[in-house]
């Protein structure tokens, strides 16, 4: 079952990618959910953390992890801010590059329901791809921004819940801003929670 989990997780994540190549200065965003089928799932005190335990001090992070925390806030979840403290925990990694580079930094083992793969360190650059421009015509340079979040409980660490969301923008708009984006993809991700298991879409 894990590893059924695993291939879904990483089919699914490819195809989104292979999405936003077909639309590459869309708006939207890709998002992929997947989780238990448990229905609903438990809210209670949550603490954020990074993926990567050695950015938790970071500027980048406490910014996407209050766009995190916030969506959790909404849907009903007691956003705490000690580590340790609660029993279920919501970690983020956020990574901007292009499309290639996203791709390369893709998990090696994903799964809901067991133990997960981390992601690589480090920040890409967006590449000059002589795309249409966001608003029309004319070329720009592309970059991605990437988000995941899984909620697991503490104890057993076994995840219950997790998401990806991609989208690019044009180097220099707006839409391109670390804080814009990465609000835009957490609000993307958490719409409608927990979603269709297994199934991209397309949020605008």
């Amino acid at each position: 079952m894990k590893a059924l989990f695993s291939r879904a997780c990483a089919l699914a994540f490819v195809a989104s990618l292979a999405a936003c190549a077909s639309n590459p200065a869309s708006r939207g965003v890709e998002v992929t959910r997947f989780h238990l089928g448990q229905q609903p799932i438990a809210r209670g005190q949550i603490v954020v953390e990074p993926i990567n335990p050695a950015a938790a001090g970071s500027i980048e992070f406490r910014t996407h992890a209050a766009s995190v925390a916030r969506e959790l806030a909404r849907l009903g979840w007691t956003v705490v801010g000690t580590v340790g403290q609660s029993e279920q925990v919501a970690t983020v990694h956020v990574d901007r590059g292009t499309r290639e580079t996203l791709q390369r930094r893709s998990p090696v083992s994903v799964g809901v329901g067991g133990h997960t793969g981390g992601w690589s360190s480090g920040v890409g650059v967006g590449v000059g791809l002589g795309l249409d421009s966001l608003l029309g015509g004319g070329s720009c340079e592309v970059v991605g921004t990437l988000m995941e979040v899984r909620i697991k409980r503490r104890s057993e660490g076994t995840v219950f819940w997790e998401g990806r969301a991609v989208t690019e923008a044009c180097v220099g708009s707006p839409q391109a801003q670390p804080a814009f984006a990465t609000q835009k993809l957490a609000e993307a991700l958490f719409r409608d929670f927990p979603g269709e298991s297994g199934r991209t879409i397309r949020v605008e």
